[in-house]
């Protein structure tokens, strides 16, 4: 072997013979750091498609409820027309035999009976005609207080007690007649409850809290409660007290909580609900919430039925 093929010899192997244990270690220990990550990088970005797979489809069932309901308030806005002009008459050809029969009781009796049908069914085409109409909202600064005695004091016709618990004052946006007429629907839910299962008390609340409008970060906002102490929710009642004309009750027209909901919604805010044994094992009756944002995003929204503002339903089930 000549020297110049000695040399080159030495050249080739010397940097293998220059990589010592401890760089071996080192290099071993840099891979599995640069692996560790990769597989945390991974896992993460499957936990990110899966939350943006979760959303997608929540949008799209969103989505398609929205047609739903749209085309539902839109047929049933049209039937409750028809209905209210021919109910009118009726209504005033009733009370004129009233007028007449004031001297023949059995007849008079049967009179009254054609009124108060009339009375009812004006009452279920009014509940149509709110849930289809377009919301148009007009926030002003409300106190929650002041909101939550005049919802209490607006049902004293309903039996049981409605208790207004003590609270610090809170000041919000909102368009105080629609919030008004979500409290009295929730409360009005609230006694029939009770009265249905012998409950005594209806306890109406307000408390500062976060709103998580869903595809942004949580807001503050203030948490109005109404706890009942009727027999809470039955099982799978929950996934759709929110569908129009869907009732628990052998009476009403299943539409006071869509009503709520789209108040709500509206209002850029959610509605929740639970039975109050999840949070107090054994304690009957249920609780709403109406988490309003303490501003109001965008002011003078109209919001068309089945129209969401926002993903406003929270549940033991997201709706």
């Amino acid at each position: 072997m000549t020297t110049t093929q000695t040399q080159a010899g030495t050249h080739e192997s010397s940097p293998a013979a220059a990589l010592s244990a401890a760089d071996l270690a080192e290099l071993m220990t840099a891979f599995n750091e640069v692996t560790s990550k990769l597989e945390r990088t991974h896992a993460q970005l499957r936990g990110e498609v899966r939350r943006l797979s979760a959303e997608l489809r929540e949008a799209n069932e969103a989505l398609q409820r929205s047609k739903r309901l749209a085309a539902l308030g839109e047929m049933a806005a049209g039937i409750a027309h028809e209905v209210r002009n021919p109910l009118g008459s009726i209504g005033l050809y009733a009370r004129m035999l009233e007028e007449d029969l004031g001297d023949r009781p059995d007849c008079l009796a049967i009179a009254e009976k054609i009124s108060a049908a009339v009375r009812g069914l004006n009452a279920v085409v009014g509940d149509v005609l709110t849930f289809a109409k377009e919301l148009r909202v007009r926030p002003v600064v409300c106190d929650a207080g002041e909101l939550l005695a005049r919802a209490a004091a607006g049902c004293p016709d309903l039996g049981g007690v409605v208790e207004v618990a003590s609270c610090e004052p809170i000041e919000f946006e909102c368009d105080q007649s629609m919030v008004h007429q979500a409290l009295l629907n929730v409360v009005r839910n609230a006694c029939d409850a009770n009265a249905a299962a012998g409950g005594s008390r209806v306890l109406l609340s307000a408390a500062r809290g976060f709103v998580d409008p869903g595809d942004a970060d949580p807001v503050p906002g203030v948490v109005i409660r109404v706890r009942d102490e009727g027999d809470g929710f039955p099982p799978g009642a929950i996934e759709r007290v929110f569908n129009p004309f869907f009732t628990t009750r052998a009476a009403g027209t299943g539409l006071g909580l869509p009503i709520v909901h789209r108040i709500v919604d509206a209002h850029g805010g959610r509605v929740a609900l639970f039975n109050n044994d999840r949070d107090e094992p054994g304690s009957r009756g249920a609780t709403v919430e109406l988490r309003l944002p303490l501003r109001v995003v965008s002011p003078d929204v109209v919001v068309l039925a089945g129209s969401p503002v926002a993903a406003g339903v929270v549940s033991e089930g997201s709706l």
